[in-house]
């Protein structure tokens, strides 16, 4: 699999990942001397890699043509910034709309008394 990742990713325009999917990208050889992020759970495992400047509390990473992103959420983030460079802000925000993706801070209040 790392060697698919590497081969696929020395064609590719931008070689992102997902969460702990950074740890794929390290091993691949893709974040050698750069900076990155993965999900917080993992922000130990990244940097115990070696190699890599792994930056906590960011929900992704652009160094270059990779994109890191935190978790599964960070991830959707990623996914529309991308678009954004890829075809257009509009876009972005059709593709937002679509996925209904409007992300707002959940409140886990008691509902009984």
């Amino acid at each position: 699999m790392i060697d698919f990742v590497r081969k696929a990713g020395e064609k590719a325009g931008w070689v992102t990942s997902v969460c702990t999917g950074a740890m794929l990208l390290h091993r691949a050889g893709f974040l050698y001397g750069r900076r990155a992020t993965t999900h917080w759970g993992a922000i130990w495992e990244l940097r115990s890699l070696g190699d890599v400047e792994v930056l906590e509390d960011a929900r992704w990473v652009v160094d270059g043509n990779v994109v890191t992103s935190a978790g599964v959420s960070a991830g959707i983030d990623m996914a529309l910034y991308l678009v954004s460079l890829l075809k257009d802000a509009s876009t972005a925000r059709a593709v937002q709309k679509m996925m209904e993706y409007y992300p707002k801070p959940p409140t886990f209040e008691e509902a009984h008394a």
